[in-house]
Order: C-alpha cells, then sequence, then structure tokens
C-alpha cells in the first residue's frame, strides 16, 4: 500500500477561507476521486492553530497514488488554493512499512 501526503501552509487567520474552499472542493473531488482506481480511503485534515492544510489518501500500489498527480479537478483547484496564499510543499507518495489496527474496548 501507498500513503500519498499532500500539505499546504497559510496564514492561520485565513483557516475559516480555507475551510470553506475544502468543504466546496470535496463537490468536484469526491466524484472525480471515485472514477480512481486502487483507492483504499481519502482524509481531508486542517490545522487552524499552525495554518496547515493536509490530504491523505492511501493506495493500493504506487500507480494508484500518481493517478493523483495528473487529476483534472485537483489541478484546477490548485491555483484557487494558490490565490488564498496556501504554499504547497513537494506531495510525496510513500510505501507503507507496517501499521496499527485499532484495539476493540
Amino acid at each position: 500500500m501507498v500513503v500519498r501526503i499532500s500539505v499546504g501552509h497559510f496564514e492561520p487567520n485565513r483557516s475559516d477561507e480555507v475551510t470553506d474552499m475544502l468543504n466546496e472542493s470535496s463537490k468536484s473531488l469526491t466524484p472525480a476521486i471515485h472514477k480512481l482506481s486502487g483507492l483504499i480511503h481519502y482524509y481531508v485534515g486542517l490545522d487552524r492553530e499552525k495554518g496547515y492544510m493536509t490530504n491523505t489518501s492511501l493506495w493500493e500500489t504506487h500507480d494508484h497514488a500518481i493517478q493523483m498527480a495528473t487529476l483534472p479537478e485537483m489541478l484546477a483547484l490548485r491555483s484557487q488554493f494558490e490565490a488564498l496564499g496556501i504554499e504547497f510543499i513537494p506531495i510525496t507518495n510513500h510505501e507503507m512499512l507496517w501499521e496499527i489496527e485499532p484495539t476493540l474496548k
């Protein structure tokens, strides 16, 4: 499995705007990502205090993960997020080495 991580940094005082844009982006991204092969799970998160947004996804293989690099819906949104002042660090794709399963209580 492969974990794909995309991180963007922004001024924390723009957290509400970033939250709104992330929520709005789900309308175009969710159906587009569902059409891709190999998706196991997709997470979108926000650290309001430090000004970071994160898209983390889990894919069956590296080839599946890199489909995101050319997804038109994702590429179209990047410039909109950058217009809000978000600076993206390079996206990374990580071979998963081990995991911890939740314990039942």
